[in-house]
């Protein structure tokens, strides 16, 4: 599992966060609340999804498919948006088959949000940003949560 490096929204400073990792990440310099993007495979998905302590946002998708490159930027200004009360984890399909499976992945981009490893809502298709961050405030409410509007 590789550990990314992270820059601060507030100050740039460069950090590592784990995507395995307890807590929130928050910026080594500043103590910002850190966007929280990470990979997750067949291998890793009990630590990096089931174990997070905060919601979790999985973007089920795929390199060659051309509405999950237009959905991928939209989730991580989201993340960033989000930072401090949701994960990002990008699974690619096709590394990963075992979840594809699990999860009954039919469609991509297919997105779900899980939290302490139960399936909260899901979604399959492309979409905008607007929409996207009414499904997150609606999963979030769900799961007891704050929202996006609890923090504006």
């Amino acid at each position: 599992m590789r550990t990314p490096i992270t820059p601060c929204p507030a100050c740039r400073t460069k950090n590592r966060v784990p995507a395995d990792a307890r807590g929130t990440p928050r910026c080594a310099s500043c103590k910002a609340a850190l966007p929280w993007i990470v990979e997750a495979t067949d291998t890793d998905w009990t630590a990096v999804v089931e174990r997070a302590p905060m919601p979790v946002v999985v973007d089920f998708w795929a390199e060659w498919c051309g509405p999950c490159r237009m959905v991928g930027p939209i989730l991580e200004e989201l993340a960033t948006e989000y930072a401090g009360r949701l994960k990002l984890a990008k699974v690619d399909v096709d590394a990963s088959p075992g979840l594809s499976r699990r999860f009954e992945v039919q469609g991509i981009p297919a997105l779900a949000v899980f939290d302490h490893g139960r399936l909260v809502s899901r979604q399959v298709g492309a979409a905008g940003a607007d929409h996207l961050r009414r499904w997150i405030d609606e999963a979030l409410a769900q799961s007891g949560h704050p929202t996006n509007k609890e923090h504006a």
